[in-house]
């Protein structure tokens, strides 16, 4: 019934598309665009060709300062009167000699250029530059020294980050992003001992002091949103298909900081989460392999249980498990994922180094009972950690029924894409376009996007009882107040138009 009724359901979803062909998940249809992508596989740029259009879902994995790609961020630097700094390999603010104005330093020394866009990404890193000197993890952890100096430009990031996921028919971003309110105190918790006892009273003391900077961080947050709107024309006649693209936040916390900043950047983040509804969740980042947050992994998850217990409405995706072998102690491989998953983490980031935990199968088998996603970053896992190919655990854990989603982590500095990640799922994980729809669809099933979802099921795409027959009120009523089923509804028609429109390029007719 839920196929039948999919033409009347187009009229009920303002934001979807208008579709020719009315029948919804269409299994001859389906196979039919597999088997071309099946006969693209061993073609990098036919799969891309092939793969851009694929409606991909939600990125759950993108860091909004490193989903900015360098030349962009040295147009707005250049724009500030920001100058290439002595050493070529970043940039300062002025005064400065004419000759290192950006500008004019790109007009007459194009390779100097291309060395300061390597040494802000890992571009050249990733075609051999270098790699006898540094690592992939190095690189890339040092391009943030080397893009962070300037400040202000959220809306414009905002706008570049939506407009390449509108390019990669990407229709949600879950984007990890701070702002400058709350960040700018972080750093003046300074560095006292902290111990999991001493966790109620420092509570107690930091949610009274800064209860003041969450309206000025909504209020930030507003600003920012209302000039990348405007930059786009959303609300207009000329409204760019950026526009279209549904965006929720998630507040990173800093572990690789002493541990009083580190508490301090989560009560924030709780607290920011809790009163602002754009903030859907709260993660930890920074290098998970730093000394501080080796040393202090334990403490960490001891300060999320205690948050999470004050903020129950709180969500959370943690990175955990962004480690291999060799690269830090045994130690630090046992158990982060699991530790993650103990606090109360609805979705791991990275979950690189699962098979090296002692209980990996049964911390694999918890993710799977309880729906825990598994946030997959094929480019970034590759670069920082050199794990791809066979060594990558994105099949194990689809082979213990985790659920798996496809991100991007840092799109800008890793010189990629969400089509590149799935060009990448299909070349070196062997994936299938069927597979590739599941992943798509996980990418908005586990989002922390607010409201009900349209599927009780996900796996076997049961409706919920209000959407039994998508061409009913109660569907229609049940879109309107639920954003999470409206994105799914919209992902079906996305699915059913780019198959009409790959059969029809190929000649084929189902």
């Amino acid at each position: 019934m839920a196929g039948r009724a999919l033409g009347a359901a187009l009229l009920l979803t303002a934001s979807a598309p208008v579709l020719a062909q009315p029948v919804l998940n269409d299994p001859a249809r389906e196979a039919a665009v597999a088997k071309l992508i099946e006969d693209a596989r061993e073609s990098p740029p036919a799969l891309r060709v092939l793969l851009r259009g694929m409606p991909k879902g939600g990125d759950l994995h993108n860091h909004l300062g490193g989903a900015i790609y360098a030349e962009d961020y040295l147009t707005w630097a250049a724009a500030k009167g920001f100058c290439v700094d002595e050493t070529g390999l970043t940039v300062e603010p002025p005064p400065c000699p004419a000759e290192r104005g950006i500008e004019r330093f790109a007009a007459s020394n194009e390779f100097g250029m291309d060395r300061l866009i390597d040494a802000m990404s890992t571009r050249g890193f990733q075609r051999g530059v270098g790699q006898n000197d540094v690592s992939g993890h190095t690189q890339f952890f040092r391009s943030f020294d080397r893009f962070g100096k300037m400040g202000g430009e959220t809306a414009q990031m905002l706008t570049a980050t939506r407009r390449i996921a509108a390019g990669d028919h990407v229709s949600y971003l879950e984007l990890d992003h701070n702002t400058t309110t709350l960040v700018s105190v972080v750093r003046a918790a300074g560095d006292a001992p902290l111990a999991e006892a001493d966790l109620a009273a420092v509570f107690a003391g930091e949610a009274k002091q800064f209860a003041a900077l969450i309206p000025k961080a909504r209020a930030e947050l507003d600003a920012d949103e209302a000039a990348a709107a405007k930059a786009m024309a959303c609300g207009t006649p000329s409204a760019e298909p950026a526009c279209k693209v549904a965006v929720h936040y998630l507040f990173q916390a800093l572990r690789a900081l002493p541990p009083r900043q580190v508490y301090r950047s989560l009560i924030l983040g709780f607290m920011m989460a809790d009163a602002d509804p754009r903030f859907v969740g709260v993660n930890i980042v920074m290098p998970e392999d730093a000394w501080l947050a080796r040393r202090d992994y334990g403490l960490h998850m001891a300060m999320i249980r205690f948050l999470a217990a004050k903020y129950p409405r709180v969500k959370l995706t943690l990175h955990a498990g962004e480690v291999t072998l060799g690269q830090v102690p045994p130690a630090d491989l046992k158990d982060h994922i699991a530790q993650a998953v103990e606090v109360g983490a609805k979705r791991i980031g990275h979950g690189t180094g699962i098979a090296f935990e002692d209980k990996a199968e049964d911390t694999m088998a918890r993710m799977a009972r309880e729906s825990i996603a598994v946030e997959i970053n094929l480019t970034s896992n590759a670069v920082i950690l050199g794990v791809k190919g066979a060594d990558h655990p994105l099949r194990l854990y689809r082979a213990h029924g985790v659920p798996v989603v496809l991100s991007t982590d840092d799109e800008g500095v890793l010189r990629s894409d969400m089509t590149n990640e799935y060009v990448r799922a299909v070349r070196e994980q062997g994936m299938t376009y069927g597979e590739l729809k599941q992943i798509a669809r996980a990418g908005l099933a586990y989002s922390f996007v607010p409201g009900g979802a349209l599927w009780s099921d996900p796996a076997k795409l049961v409706p919920v009882a209000a959407c039994a027959d998508f061409a009913t009120p109660s569907c229609a009523k049940y879109l309107a107040v639920n954003e999470k089923a409206r994105l799914q509804m919209d992902l079906e028609h996305q699915f059913a138009a780019y198959e009409a429109e790959r059969l029809a390029r190929a000649g084929k007719v189902t």
